[in-house]
Parts: structure tokens; sequence; C-alpha cells
């Protein structure tokens, strides 16, 4: 059984004593769940395990009867126990529940201490801002990293680039129209199906699929929204599309990154550069097949150029940096990372010859901290898929 490296952080915040609520989250199939039961393993301490996945008409009775539940255990055994609920989001005013009852525990001196874990990150994050700030810590849990995937199914660079970071999936890409049946039915749809419109009221949800699926489709690229409202020949409000976007982005699907710029109101008003979290979900719904990909370098190109966006997007939830795009009379700079004041600029080559101007133009203008090339005379594709782009910024 493969150990995440989350799974010490995890571990030792729950062998700490009753302080905060811990909170695990992130997007479906990353393996939250697993990792609670391996860390429930490898307890002393006595707990409660329970989901919400898959239950209908989850209400607050059903969270207060599981915390009596766990106060009349440890009114038995005088013991501290651990209550640990997956997919809390699907719970009724979740988080009023838990307040009350942490809370009530807390005055009486009761020590259950709590792990919630879940999957849409916009309920989840609006639950805890709105009733439980100064009570807990997160973590949040991304896609899997191309070091991963190699360790555990002992994947080459270019399986990683082309079939993403989906461990579930990973023993069906010898069979690569199953593997993508797999991926579309049972991880993308249940993540828009299950994280978004079951949970988020959505006026138009052939809208947000499409939003999905030409999103993907240009991963890495810039495109205007207007221009995608062009391809959908929606008649629709900019803003709706906007939010769908920000709805993919928050379940760890899709999202739209930012033109680096001095002030934040350029930053906003850029047409996005898109990029999916995870590089599946883009060859999954290509009509190319791995071998395919590979012979079609301008379409390789965009993958392995994908593949580095996947890498900065998934580390900057965890690592805290902002990510961006830059460009500027045709002129381009890949991605911009920014920590605090030290801002370093990063051109992908796949092999091509570029005269790209950019990466120079962009060092006047800004005085970035460091340039970086990633791939064909700079740092191996292979070293940075290993590496936490947080290095980068010395």
């Amino acid at each position: 059984m493969i150990q995440r490296f989350y799974f010490q952080e995890i571990k030792s915040r729950v062998d700490e004593p009753r302080k905060f609520i811990q909170v695990i989250y992130g997007p479906r199939q990353v393996g939250k769940t697993t990792l609670i039961k391996q860390v429930l393993s490898n307890i002393t301490q006595p707990y409660i395990f329970e989901t919400a996945d898959d239950i209908l008409g989850v209400d607050a009775m059903w969270l207060r009867k599981i915390w009596s539940d766990a106060r009349l255990q440890y009114s038995q055994h005088k013991q501290e126990l651990l209550l640990v609920i997956d997919e809390v989001q699907k719970i009724e005013n979740w988080s009023e529940v838990i307040k009350k009852e942490w809370d009530l525990d807390t005055f009486n001196d009761v020590p259950i201490k709590l792990v919630i874990l879940g999957s849409s990150s916009l309920l989840i994050q609006k639950g805890l801002s709105e009733s439980l700030a100064g009570r807990f810590e997160s973590i949040y849990i991304p896609h899997w990293s191309y070091k991963e995937m190699k360790d555990a199914f002992g994947w080459s660079i270019d399986e990683y680039i082309w079939f993403g970071g989906y461990p579930g999936a990973a023993s069906l890409i010898n069979d690569e129209e199953r593997w993508k049946r797999y991926v579309k039915n049972s991880l993308i749809e249940a993540s828009i199906s299950k994280d978004i419109l079951m949970l988020t009221r959505i006026d138009k949800p052939v809208l947000l699929h499409r939003l999905f699926e030409i999103g993907c489709s240009y991963s890495s690229q810039i495109l205007s929204l207007t221009k995608i409202q062009g391809e959908l020949m929606e008649r629709g409000n900019i803003t709706t599309l906007s939010n769908y976007l920000k709805m993919l982005d928050t379940a760890g699907l899709l999202c739209g990154i930012d033109k680096y710029a001095c002030d934040i109101i350029r930053k906003r008003a850029s047409k996005p550069k898109f990029q999916v979290y995870n590089n599946a979900l883009l060859s999954a719904q290509s009509e190319l097949n791995f071998r395919e990909a590979k012979d079609n370098p301008k379409l390789w190109g965009r993958i392995f150029e994908s593949v580095v966006g996947t890498h900065l997007l998934n580390h900057s939830k965890v690592n805290d940096y902002k990510l961006y795009y830059w460009n500027e009379n045709s002129q381009e700079v890949d991605f911009v990372i920014q920590k605090g004041s030290k801002v370093v600029a990063i051109e992908v080559k796949s092999g091509k010859d570029s005269t790209n101007k950019g990466m120079s133009i962009f060092n006047e203008k800004y005085r970035p901290t460091s340039l970086f090339t990633i791939g064909t005379d700079g740092i191996p594709i292979e070293d940075f898929l290993e590496m936490k782009p947080t290095e980068l910024f010395v």
C-alpha cells in the first residue's frame, strides 16, 4: 500500500491533543479516504469513521446521532476519541451542526477530536468561513505527482504526460479505450455531477459540460471567454461562464490562469489561460491515442506544456504561491509563479527550436528573481516533475 507524502502530516495532527478540527479536502479520486484509513490503522486511540457518500437524505440528525454515539463511547471508556466524517459537504447545514457540537464538547471538556473530509472545495470553504472560523486547520490533497505514479506503478515520464495522475485508472492504461471510458464516466462525470450539479444551483448544466470539454482541449492555451461563447453558440452572460469556470476550479478539474500584471485589475480583466489539474482530463477526451499523440509533435508539445502546468497548479494549492502566465505583442512567458516579492518566469520547450523573445522582454520589464526553461536546454522534465516548484524561488 502506497503512502502519500501527506500521511505523516495527517497522522501528526491526529496524534496531537484536541485543539482544532482537522479538515482534509481536495479533488475526487486522489486518495483522501485511503489516506485517513491508513492513518486510522496506525493509531492506538479509539475512533469512529462514518461517510455521507452515496447516502440519500443525509441531514443534521444523522450527524448529531453520530456525535451522540461518540460521546457515549467516551463516557463508557473515558478515553480520548477520534471522530472522522467523510464527504461532509453532503450533510445539510453540516458546518452549523459541527460548530454547535464542537463548542459543546469544548465547554464540557469532552476530548472528542474531529477530522472531516470533503471533495467540494467550494462548499467546504464556504462552511468553514461562515461557521467554523478559528476552529479548524486544513490540509489540501492534490492530484498525484509524477514521482508518486512512477513509484507506485512504474510509469515512464511519457506515460505520466499522457495518462496523468489518477491512481484508480492506472491499471487500465494498456487498454486505452477502456481507460478513457473510466476517466470520462467514473471520474469526470462523477466530479461534475456530485461536486457541482448536486450541490450547487446550475441553470445551464449543458453549458457547464461544454465549457469543461472546450477548456480541457485548450489546456495550456490562452482563450477568451468571448470566443468560447461564440463556439458554444450561447447567448449567455460572460459572467455565467466565468462562474462556471470557478466551479470547475474548486472541483479540481479545470481553471483559468490569470495574466501576470502589477495591478490586480489588469490581472482579473485578462484572457484566461486554460489549465487542467490532471492531464488525464485532457487526453481522455482526445480522439488520438498515446502512440498517435507522441507522433504528433505539435500536439505533444501542448500536452508537454500542460503537464508542467498541472505540476505548478497542484503545488500552488499546497505551497501557497500564485500562478500566472504573461504575454505582450505575441511574445509570451508560459508560466510565472510568485510568492511574496519573489517572481520566477518559466518557459517550456519540448524539443522545438523556439525564437520567442518573451523571456528577455519579461526580464527587462519586471526583473524577476529567476528565469528557467523546462525541457530542451533547461531542467529535464523528469527532474522538474520530481521537485517542488518552490525550489525555483531560491
